[in-house]
């Protein structure tokens, strides 16, 4: 079926949107590093002035490797950053809404998942490899990429209450050691990644182009053609 007008419009005008929105975001962390460093908060403000260099790593990543991240994945990575970082560490989230990590923690193992599929299908794809992965390797690699991933941020937060005195593993559910969060963290990571893995597999058993995922994957594919030979 050819495309109509409204369908070829439709990538960019849905391209500008993510970029604004994108925008907005980065305008929101430099109104607030203006405001820490106006009032004398250095901590708030280093820590402002991070988060926000993270959220341009897209644009450094295409300038350094000249790979392109569809605008998609660059609003997802935008946002996750702003609400783990921005809103959870910054403002305080995570200790004024108990749910707030735990949706992270499920937004992470989806990103992370969709990070994974596409690092095993690039190698899936390359003509120069001799060997060819079965859609149900593909879809563990990226549920279990994403896991680790959650398992290692958890060893990492357990090193710095342990050595600097922070409070990364909070109290949940009347559990003051941390544990309880830690293993809810480690169940919902699992859980978002879990779809990631599901719907990678319809991709690559069907391709049909019908899901969220599969609009992002073939995204990724056409931007970035010569990672796949083709």
């Amino acid at each position: 079926m050819p495309m109509t007008p409204v369908d070829r419009k439709a990538p960019g005008q849905q391209r500008r949107v993510h970029q604004r929105v994108t925008l907005v975001i980065q305008l929101i962390m430099l109104a607030e590093l203006g405001f820490a460093l106006w009032e004398g908060l250095w901590l708030t403000a280093a820590m402002t002035f991070l988060i926000l260099l993270l959220t341009l790593a897209p644009v450094l990543m295409f300038r350094r490797f000249e790979v392109f991240i569809p605008s998609e994945f660059k609003l997802l990575a935008t946002l996750f950053i702003f609400a783990s970082l921005f809103l959870g560490e910054v403002q305080g989230y995570y200790t004024r809404f108990w749910w707030w990590d735990l949706v992270l923690h499920t937004a992470s193992g989806f990103l992370l998942g969709i990070v994974g599929f596409l690092l095993v299908y690039i190698l899936n794809e390359k003509k120069s490899l001799r060997f060819h992965m079965t859609p149900g390797f593909v879809a563990l690699f990226a549920y279990m990429f994403a896991l680790g991933i959650g398992a290692m941020w958890e060893i990492v937060e357990f090193t710095m209450d342990q050595w600097f005195g922070t409070d990364m593993q909070k109290a949940m559910l009347g559990d003051p050691s941390g544990l309880t969060d830690t293993m809810w963290d480690l169940i919902v990571d699992a859980l978002g990644a879990g779809a990631i893995a599901i719907l990678g597999y319809g991709y690559l058993k069907v391709a049909a182009g019908r899901s969220f995922l599969e609009q992002w994957i073939a995204a990724f594919l056409e931007a970035n053609p010569r990672l796949f030979n083709r």
